[in-house]
């Protein structure tokens, strides 16, 4: 029996969304263009046609935000009187019931004022995503919170405001909006960011030159992991065994010798110059007959090394200690192994080839540096 033309349409169109789509702003620091980036891209979804409202934006008295603002339509926020001052919020539920298809929520840290439908804003975001509304956010570097007590020490000032780490996580995409600490200080300068009686005293606090410096390197860091992660998923999901080797990654393979702390060194060095991620990975053989005490403490005092150095430290299980080694080069991307070789010409001198050998059989294509170690006393 032929298809009906509705029944041909339905095969025809895309699935339907299921929730919406987070899409994230992450600067350094105040100042950086996150929430105009945010208007701007909410303008040019106006002009293809997209519905898109205000949830809020904090314009903190910016002309060019303000300019911005205007020109969308704002769902009218929501009065909570608290200890005696009237507040406002956004107003989940008033956005809710306007259903537009992207909502804009400014400064995804914010605590809202006892009273409100939820805690924090970042709550209010995902109750929107949940109702199938896309929603555009920003959020700066230093309100993640395994990063707050880094930028207290960096910069002296206790960020009281933070999202959990797993929040900038849930962003289908995240932009770094980024301006050179040069250029934001001129920015500050011109009183584009504060007002003039604020500017000089945030100049020699929060925004000294070095603070910028060190809290952009923290977000691009950050954005680097999470585009890092989505390269992961795609090559995972297309089963892209091949390593595409996009950032260096550096694996030391020790054993308990004591002699693995010169390795991990060099490799630490290596790791530094080339800006790469170190491992250091250990292989417990399966049906081995145990390590001997002192050997035992060997290899606990090279983790703990390593551990020292910044290394992530891996420890495997495996029958084969080449085997183990090649399936978490694949699993992790290595693009750099570092292997330790004792000057032993006996009988362990064929045992370690082989092993070489068997390693670069299975592994994917990976750099293979063999390094000499004095022998073991």
């Amino acid at each position: 029996m032929p298809k009906k033309p509705e029944e041909w349409l339905e095969i025809a169109s895309p699935p339907q969304k299921t929730s919406g789509v987070f899409k994230l702003f992450l600067g350094y620091a105040p100042g950086v263009g996150k929430t105009f980036s945010m208007l701007s891209e909410a303008l040019r979804r106006r002009s293809r046609g997209e519905d898109v409202v205000i949830g809020v934006v904090e314009t903190h008295g910016r002309q060019g935000i303000e300019e911005l603002v205007e020109q969308l339509e704002k769902v009218p926020r929501k009065k909570i009187e608290y200890k005696g001052t009237v507040f406002e919020e956004m107003d989940v539920d008033a956005t809710l019931a306007r259903r537009p298809a992207v909502a804009l929520v400014d400064e995804l840290a914010h605590t809202n004022i006892p009273g409100s439908k939820h805690r924090k804003r970042y709550e209010d975001v995902h109750e929107l995503l949940a109702a199938n509304i896309d929603v555009i956010s920003t959020l700066n570097i230093q309100h993640i919170e395994s990063l707050a007590p880094v930028v207290r020490s960096i910069t002296g000032i206790t960020v009281r405001e933070t999202v959990p780490d797993w929040v900038p996580l849930t962003a289908s995409e995240t932009v770094m909006v980024d301006l050179t600490p040069e250029a934001l200080v001129n920015r500050m300068k011109r009183g584009d960011v504060y007002s003039t009686e604020k500017v000089e005293r945030s100049l020699k606090n929060f925004f000294r030159r070095g603070n910028l410096i060190a809290l952009r390197e923290l977000a691009l860091r950050q954005v680097a992991e999470q585009v890092d992660r989505s390269l992961e998923s795609y090559m995972e999901a297309q089963d892209i065994r091949k390593n595409w080797g996009v950032r260096e990654r550096m694996a030391v393979c020790i054993s308990a010798n004591p002699a693995g702390q010169y390795l991990i060194a060099r490799g630490a060095r290596m790791a530094r110059r080339m800006d790469a991620e170190l491992y250091v990975v250990h292989v417990d053989r399966e049906f081995g007959f145990g390590a001997r005490e002192s050997n035992s403490n060997a290899l606990a005092a090279n983790l703990r090394f390593a551990e020292s150095l910044g290394a992530k430290v891996i420890r495997l299980k495996g029958k084969s200690v080449a085997d183990a080694v090649a399936d978490f080069v694949r699993s992790k991307h290595i693009t750099q192994v570092i292997f330790g070789r004792a000057p032993v010409h006996d009988w362990r001198k064929y045992l370690y080839l082989s092993a070489v050998h068997r390693f670069l059989r299975e592994s994917p294509a990976v750099d293979v540096h063999i390094v000499t170690q004095e022998p073991e006393d």
